[in-house]
């Protein structure tokens, strides 16, 4: 039967925005919960309750104040610790208990245990309220290997409304010894078994909730992968490995011979050495070195890599020889453990040191010979970079390695998760559509994942997460994927490989939130897909920015985005590329390792690995952006030349009175500039964006992309396409590049010309420009610059009637000069 109580739930915050967007989730609104009191009225109000299981009503115990940007749920939890004093079973001569929870049509259950009497779980079961319509709790423990498989050791049960409430900042609720009790034979009996229960009402605040079995979970399919399935579903809390730069300076070697040309001096002159390091799969090399002089041979490279903490592969240095193409033979290598490497925080010298280097299984060296020469190195850890592994225009973290020269934090970043609706169904089961949808958030070092709330459309989450804030110029990104992990998904795949499918991402700057303003929208979920663009749906978040200091944060926008050393000893362009690939790698290696796994894919799409691939949609939305970042001076172009040809005469009129007052007061430009650009901002402030930016799928040029060039981005590298498809990607591509390289080609002759003024590349264009630079530079002198710069100002804005259609004779002086594209193929 349904649940006769009624709790009135705390009402969210006052400062929450409703929804803009048409169709969004509505805010948290206040709806029946479980009972405040034993009283079964509907109408109870706040105050009203008193000894029941609630206690207190909603005024007396609030939800904690970190936990108030998303609605408050209630919960049944019950954690199952141990038990003791399970009988033998008479036939088996053993027992292998587990504990049943059952709660309505849900029912829960515990890992067996082998062959235990006193066995012991320290398990926790979560029902919600809005699944559950029962009024008693059951607790069942069971024998595995009892002979009647629906028998049981003993049962107890719990008087919902009975059940304290627990909220933190509340101590945990310490569990109790039960003795079961048999209903068998038509009466109730005491047994001697007991079993340590804890049994209360919490929120999703508990610290139990990321931890604990929940109900909405129950249809996750059991077996060999069950345990690991149902794991998926949990929230979970990451934090990315702690990265460094590791800096290899290769600088010399020393007694290096080769097995293979020992004694044969002639033959080793032509040998060329080169190291290789090799770090976890990463491998780097210098540039070969003539072997002149045995004893002695210089690199002086410098080789970098990402490591992480803590240090697992080692740096193996390798000294190969190659006599001739495609033949290298391993000199000897070293072994480096990383451990052995200074950390440094600034630009100190660091010490150079020398390794020796053994033997690689040369046929022609002695058994006994474990030297093969001797390696200069100079190696540190930098610890004063900010090991990027994101892209520097959606970074969220901009610390350095050492937590020496981390900055005091300047703020807090509140993110609620509330829910979704409107999904889209990702998979079949049952023969119906279906989706087990699931958020993960990254901002700075911390990652978060919500719980997997399975079979809905609607999900609703509710859960907050808070990061502390270093630079305000940063970027929060959340994403939503469909769980491809569960039992039924794994049924349904079979051994192909399962990876979780993208739904779609949002991204928020901080810097365009305003301060202890709480932002509650829904934001479109929009992905690629081979058919084209595809709404997948809303995101619904309520996001929070607080800051300490307003003074600290002002301060930063004056300060250096990257750590200093960035600037000191920058690294290279393609370098850095290299770098972040490699630390994107190794974060998504680490996560993938947690239990429950952070995918592969998922963290590759939260870092945006394929942001360096080539697309033609991302090359069309570039184009465009600068194309719309010009427009504002082609219209003021335009607007100047409507000027000049007087095709408003009071406009005309207008500026040329401007003009005049301006150069009789140039004192006044200056001013004048600032003050326009002062008043645009106060005038733009009424029409300031009063949400946070979403996916612009029309911004991106998505929605009128054609489906090849669609399927050609979603490809792999290298690609995995027939080779008719790759041939026609082809020649697309050298169309669109034989534009592109036009433009260039004439961009690059424009500035040839400039340069050839006063090249003498055509004598008579150079003596002629000289000339007038020699006139112009006289009547400059003698003429005041205000008188020239009125003469010039009333000029081009002269009447048509003084005008030519033909272009000036600068314009034709200067298109007649020469540039170097004469000279090529």
């Amino acid at each position: 039967m349904a649940y006769p109580y009624v709790f009135h739930a705390q009402a969210p915050p006052a400062r929450a925005e409703e929804y803009k967007s048409k169709g969004a989730m509505p805010q948290p609104q206040v709806r029946p919960q479980w009972p405040a009191g034993s009283g079964s009225g509907a109408g109870r109000g706040r105050g009203g309750g008193g000894a029941g299981w609630m206690g207190l009503g909603s005024r007396e115990r609030p939800l904690a104040s970190a936990y108030d940007l998303v609605e408050q749920m209630h919960y049944l939890y019950v954690r199952v610790v141990k038990a003791r004093g399970i009988p033998v079973g008479a036939v088996t001569g053993g027992c292998s208990p587990y504990v049943e929870v059952r709660l309505g049509n849900y029912r829960g259950t515990t890992p067996h245990q082998e062959r235990k009497s006193n066995p012991e779980w320290n398990q926790v079961f979560a029902f919600s309220r809005e699944r559950v319509q029962a009024t008693a709790l059951e607790v069942f423990v069971r024998d595995r290997d009892a002979v009647a498989r629906d028998d049981y050791v003993g049962r107890i049960a719990f008087d919902i409304s009975e059940v304290p409430l627990r909220v933190p900042p509340d101590s945990p609720l310490a569990p109790q010894w039960y003795r079961l009790e048999s209903v068998r034979h038509g009466g109730k009996m005491l047994l001697p078994t007991e079993v340590m229960l804890a049994v209360w009402v919490g929120t999703q605040a508990d610290e139990a909730f990321g931890d604990a079995w929940h109900a909405d979970a129950a249809s996750v399919r059991g077996g060999a992968d069950g345990a690991a399935a149902v794991q998926s579903t949990r929230s979970k809390v990451y934090v990315t490995p702690k990265l460094w730069y590791l800096r290899i300076n290769v600088l010399e070697a020393q007694d290096v011979v080769t097995g293979g040309f020992v004694g044969d001096k002639v033959r080793q002159q032509h040998v060329e050495v080169f190291a290789k390091v090799q770090v976890g799969g990463m491998m780097l090399r210098t540039k070969p070195c003539a072997m002149r002089n045995p004893t002695s041979l210089a690199w002086n490279e410098e080789l970098v890599f990402v490591v992480a903490e803590p240090f697992e592969d080692p740096a193996v240095l390798i000294v190969e020889a190659r006599a001739h193409p495609g033949k290298d033979e391993i000199v000897g290598r070293a072994v480096l453990p990383l451990t052995i490497f200074e950390k440094r925080l600034d630009r100190v010298a660091i010490h150079s040191q020398w390794f020796s280097l053994e033997p690689f299984g040369h046929p022609l060296r002695r058994p006994e010979a474990t030297f093969a020469g001797r390696v200069h190195l100079r190696a540190c850890l930098e610890g004063a970079y900010h090991v990027m592994d994101e892209p520097t225009m959606y970074v969220s973290d901009t610390r350095p390695t050492a937590r020496q020269l981390w900055r005091p934090p300047v703020g807090v970043l509140e993110v609620g998760v509330l829910g979704a609706q409107g999904l889209t169904p990702m998979k079949t089961a049952d023969g119906r559509g279906t989706t087990d949808a699931y958020c993960v958030a990254k901002y700075g070092q911390k990652w978060v994942r919500t719980r997997t709330v399975v079979d809905s459309c609607s999900p609703r989450w509710n859960e907050q997460y808070t990061w502390e804030v270093y630079d305000p110029c940063t970027v929060l990104t959340l994403a939503m994927f469909d769980n491809c992990h569960l039992g039924k998904a794994n049924a349904a795949a079979g051994n192909a490989v399962l990876r979780d499918q993208v739904m779609g991402k949002v991204r928020i700057r901080l810097s365009t939130l305003e301060m202890d303003k709480v932002y509650t929208n829904a934001h479109p979920l929009v992905v690629l897909h081979p058919s084209g663009v595809r709404k997948n749906g809303e995101l619904c978040l309520a996001v929070r920015l607080t800051s300490v200091s307003l003074a600290s944060v002002v301060c930063l926008y004056g300060k250096p985005l990257l750590p200093k050393m960035h600037y000191v000893q920058p690294f290279a362009i393609p370098q850095l590329d290299a770098l972040r690939r490699q630390a994107m790698s190794i974060v998504a290696a680490r996560l993938s390792r947690a239990e429950p796994p952070l995918r592969r894919e998922v963290v590759e799409y939260m870092l945006d690995a394929g942001s360096h691939l080539w697309s033609m949609r991302r090359s069309k939305a570039n184009f465009l952006r600068v194309t719309a970042l010009l427009s504002g001076a082609a219209s003021m172009a335009r607007w100047l030349v409507d000027v000049c040809h007087w095709r408003n005469p009071v406009t005309t009129v207008l500026v040329h009175l401007l003009f005049v007052t301006l150069m009789c007061f140039p004192e006044l430009i200056l001013p004048t500039v600032f003050l326009y650009m002062a008043m645009t901002g106060l005038w733009n402030y009424r029409r300031r964006p009063r949400r946070p930016s979403s996916m612009d799928a029309r911004l991106s040029c998505a929605e009128a992309t054609h489906p090849d060039e669609i399927d050609e981005e979603l490809d792999t590298f290298p690609t995995s396409k027939p080779n008719d498809v790759v041939r026609l990607r082809y020649d697309r591509l050298r169309s669109v590049a034989g534009r592109i390289q036009t433009v260039v080609g004439d961009v690059a002759t424009q500035g040839e010309r400039v340069r050839s003024l006063l090249a003498w590349r055509d004598p008579r264009a150079t003596a002629l420009f000289t000339a007038l630079c020699l006139v112009a530079a006289v009547t400059l002198y003698v003429t005041p610059l205000r008188g020239v710069a009125l003469v010039a100002g009333l000029y081009a804005l002269r009447h048509p009637r003084f005008r030519s259609r033909t272009p000036s004779a600068a314009g034709n002086f200067f298109k007649r000069l020469p540039s170097r594209a004469d000279t090529m193929l």
